[in-house]
């Protein structure tokens, strides 16, 4: 006769997945373009930031020009100050594997400190790529995108193809910062990612097997 504690199993216990994890994940600066008063852009950058953070590919460093404000006169010798702020911003984005772009648009186009941003640099956007969340009235700052994407040809970069933009971007966001609708915006920045990761990873590789030089 089989007893019931012979025939009993032993307990299971149950355990949590390990989590998932990337060995050598993408570096994306996030850059936070617009300064100011007032500005809606950090909402956008919270938002979009909470999207990113929790891929596995990606590691994400935000750069607020806010928080960073570099020289507004372009110098080949800048003084002691002036380098002071740019060492404040040019390793990070030397370090970068790929960049997103968060801006408004200012009278069809991109904020100047945006474009000061920009132009103080030159080496850390070579061979890279460059995604673009814009926010707005009527044209959801693609206008400012189209501009971009001129500049940053100028520069070597690659800007994906695909981006987020926000539409009369204050009627669209809660005030403690979610998205009223989050579900069209959500699988944009799913798009644009997936783009960014797979541009990223492929030109790191092409970088460091023959270094780029045109």
């Amino acid at each position: 006769m089989v007893t019931a504690t012979e025939t009993a199993a032993a307990p299971v216990t149950l355990t949590d997945p390990a989590p998932v994890t990337d060995p050598d994940p993408i570096h994306l600066a996030v850059i936070v373009g617009s300064t100011r008063e007032g500005r809606f852009g950090p909402k956008v950058a919270d938002w979009f930031t909470s999207r990113a953070a929790p891929r596995a590919d990606l590691r994400t460093d935000v750069i607020d020009l806010v928080d960073t404000p570099l020289p507004g006169t372009l110098s080949y010798r800048p003084s002691p100050e002036a380098a002071e702020a740019l060492a404040a911003v040019g390793p990070r984005l030397e370090a970068a594997d790929a960049f997103v772009v968060i801006t408004p648009e200012y009278n069809h186009s991109y904020p100047a400190s945006l474009k000061n941003a920009i132009d103080w640099h030159y080496t850390p956007w070579r061979a890279k790529p460059v995604g673009f969340v814009s926010y707005g009235g009527i044209s959801g700052g693609l206008r400012a995108v189209e501009h971009l994407r001129l500049v940053f040809a100028e520069l070597h970069a690659v800007t994906v193809r695909d981006t987020v933009s926000f539409h009369n971007a204050g009627d669209l966001f809660a005030p403690d910062g979610t998205l009223k609708d989050p579900e069209r915006p959500e699988a944009a920045a799913t798009t644009m990612l997936d783009q960014l990761a797979w541009w990223a990873r492929g030109l790191r590789e092409a970088r460091a097997a023959r270094p780029y030089d045109a």
